[in-house]
């Protein structure tokens, strides 16, 4: 099958969304600037961007490495990913267990998401890391991705269960009249057909796993938050620090949100 070529009038409507949005960030984001500065200039505060740059790379014997906020950064990437793993296969085991004939199963799912969703994240990993970790032989680590999986799980279950809901009974008949195992239903017929329908709250659990990544920094983890703090005590530059470790978090959540729209206009797009 070859895929029909996408006319110029399709790419601008699907890249319509994504310039407003840059447009309304942009606009924003010159707001705010006008805003610090005129509050910079009314508590006579001296701006020290300049010294931001040395905290994201150095050069030394004419090779550059990354500094504290990259390596930083790279550390929150990870946890991030890893927790998104797994935030998916709790998300999706948890929701199967909902729906399912199991009484036990169903309890026991009913009873991890109103648990998690009920109690605060920082209390989570308080529990997670200082009571479970210890006597469980949790690396500080594996208890962040832990802490994190567990907490966006509970509430990705119920994206999971909306969109395994929405399907149509026809959809899981005519896979058992193909003959189709449970498994082999649920990969090539329901789960494609799910994702169209979850893809958008999906995406938004991702931004928020990221965002939520930066509470693992009472842990000591040397993630993005931490290694910002530990710069701000250094040098007193409280506002370009937190500023530039913002506009990093906001990076990611719009590459995250422009790689769904992408894969939503792929899924809804068929090849011809």
């Amino acid at each position: 099958m070859i895929a029909k070529p996408q006319s110029p009038l399709t790419i601008i409507k699907v890249l319509k969304p994504v310039l407003s949005g840059l447009l309304q960030i942009s606009v924003i984001t010159f707001a705010i600037i006008w805003l610090l500065n005129s509050g910079a200039d009314a508590m006579n505060y001296n701006w020290q961007w300049y010294r931001i740059p040395q905290y994201l790379f150095f050069k030394e014997d004419g090779e550059w490495f990354s500094a504290e906020l990259i390596d930083g950064l790279l550390i929150t990437l990870k946890i991030s990913a890893i927790s998104l793993i797994f935030t998916i296969i709790f998300g999706l085991i948890t929701a199967l267990l909902r729906l399912s004939h199991s009484i036990i199963g169903r309890g026991l799912a009913r009873g991890y998401i109103e648990l998690i969703r009920n109690t605060p994240l920082l209390v989570q990993i308080y529990l997670l890391y200082f009571v479970f970790g210890p006597v469980l032989g949790l690396e500080r680590f594996t208890t962040a991705v832990l802490a994190l999986s567990l907490f966006q799980g509970a509430y990705t279950a119920e994206i999971f269960r909306s969109g395994l809901i929405n399907i149509p009974k026809g959809q899981f008949e005519a896979a058992e009249s193909l003959g189709l195992s449970k498994i082999d239903s649920y990969r090539y017929i329901i789960l494609p057909q799910m994702l169209r329908r979850i893809l958008p709250p999906l995406t938004n659990e991702a931004v928020s796993l990221v965002k939520n990544s930066s509470i693992v920094s009472i842990m000591a983890i040397f993630d993005l938050t931490t290694q910002g703090r530990d710069i701000v005590a250094d040098t007193a530059m409280p506002f370009e620090v937190w500023f530039t470790i913002a506009a990093m978090y906001l990076c990611i959540t719009l590459v995250l949100s422009a790689f769904a729209t992408l894969l939503e206009y792929k899924l809804a797009t068929p090849n011809h």
